[in-house]
């Protein structure tokens, strides 16, 4: 009996025994994975807390990798890294420049002669060498007919004051809406200057305004300014006058230096002065005078003719380079073309009647399509846009006065 039970006893131990064994295995390899998986998780937390130290101790020169893979060895060098490293500061600069320095928009250039021409005088190639200019009227002083590279200008000897030549001088043959251009030349170094009076000193009322223009400023009755910009010492300079009313806006090449909301007083008229300062020795020259009327809005010309005539865009002489003081215009078309998406126009260039048909008409084309390829460049798409030259063959006016021939010579903007 008792030999019995122990045996049953020692079974028992041996079947218990045998399960126990069973058991453990897999229970050992659960343990073994759980271990792995969080030595694994372990050694990503170190790493991830080895490259924030990195990075804020280099200063970023490693970027913290995405978390897939945040392991991953990396095959650049460490002078694409560096490079990586200074575009991205350079990229924090411009954004932290950006965000110092407001978006500024201002048209420091906004000059659009008028469309129609008063009084214009180059002087003409025909006048006589030494003479007194015919387009002008002598108020003192001395001034006559020179040649100055090949051009005619009107020189000052002594200095002295003209007016222009009208048959209603003694009227107010200015409109409410005028410009007025012209080109002075300065020697180096000298400190003459030009005078401009809003009224016909030997015919009319005096208003007492004045403008004075030097080689590098302009001054508004000597107490809003002088207004200048940076220019070499001496060479011709263009000066450009826009009256709207009551508002004054003076121009020195491209820039606008004087904006006057309220003159408060009506401009009758134009007087050119020049002073005598070293006049012996150096001396004073004025070309291409304009007085023009204004216009209409480029936009309602659009709309009521179909086309914009504009006179206000020049060239040099017998060339189709677009000369700076061209750039208010050609910027007025390139805002209207901006504004409205469905506007398209042909660029068309005329001439007078001066010089071979033939000639002319090739000048004009080729005008016509520096115009056009000067937008384009501004962004204009080139689909929106054509050229064409017709030469002297469409006049406006007579040919047989400086201001008809002026009218004449022109960009038309023909809508299509």
């Amino acid at each position: 009996m008792k030999t019995k039970l122990l045996l049953i006893l020692i079974l028992i131990f041996l079947i218990s025994f045998t399960a126990s064994s069973q058991v453990v295995v897999p229970v050992k390899k659960k343990i073994n994975k759980a271990a792995e998986k969080r030595a694994n998780k372990n050694v990503d937390k170190a790493i991830d807390k080895t490259f924030d130290k990195l990075e804020k101790g280099l200063g970023g020169l490693f970027k913290k990798k995405d978390k897939k893979n945040k392991t991953e060895v990396t095959d650049k060098t460490d002078k694409q890294v560096a490079e990586e490293n200074v575009n991205d500061e350079s990229e924090s600069e411009q954004q932290e420049q950006k965000s110092a320095n407001p978006n500024v928009q201002w048209a420091k250039f906004d000059f659009v002669p008028g469309d129609e021409v008063i009084f214009e005088d180059g002087p003409n190639a025909s006048e006589e060498n030494g003479e007194f200019p015919s387009k002008w009227d002598l108020q003192d002083g001395n001034a006559e007919i020179a040649e100055v590279d090949g051009e005619k200008v009107v020189i000052f000897p002594h200095g002295g004051s003209i007016i222009p030549f009208l048959k209603n001088s003694k009227e107010d043959y200015l409109p409410d809406v005028f410009t007025v251009e012209f080109d002075v030349y300065f020697q180096p170094e000298n400190p003459h200057r030009l005078f401009f009076s809003f009224y016909d000193t030997k015919n009319q009322r005096s208003i007492g305004s004045k403008v004075y223009f030097y080689s590098k400023s302009i001054s508004y009755n000597e107490s809003s300014g002088p207004y200048s910009k940076t220019l070499s010492e001496g060479g011709w300079r263009h000066f450009s006058i826009a009256v709207t009313k009551d508002k004054l806006k003076i121009y020195l090449n491209d820039e606008r230096l004087i904006n006057i909301p309220h003159m408060g007083f009506n401009p009758t008229g134009i007087t050119l002065e020049m002073n005598g300062y070293a006049a012996d020795k150096m001396h004073q020259y004025v070309k291409n005078v304009r007085i023009a009327k204004g216009g209409v809005k480029y936009y309602d010309r659009v709309l009521s003719d179909g086309k914009i005539i504009v006179n206000g865009i020049r060239f040099d002489l017998n060339k189709a380079t677009i000369k700076p003081e061209s750039n208010g215009a050609i910027n007025e078309i390139f805002k209207l073309l901006n504004k409205q998406a469905d506007l398209n126009f042909s660029v068309e260039g005329h001439t007078d009647s001066d010089g071979v048909n033939d000639y002319n008409m090739e000048l004009s084309k080729k005008r016509a399509e520096s115009v056009m390829n000067r937008l384009i460049e501004m962004g204009i798409s080139a689909d929106r846009l054509t050229s064409t030259g017709w030469g002297e063959s469409k006049p406006l006016d007579n040919n047989t006065t400086a201001e008809g021939k002026a009218n004449n010579r022109r960009v038309e903007f023909v809508k299509f």
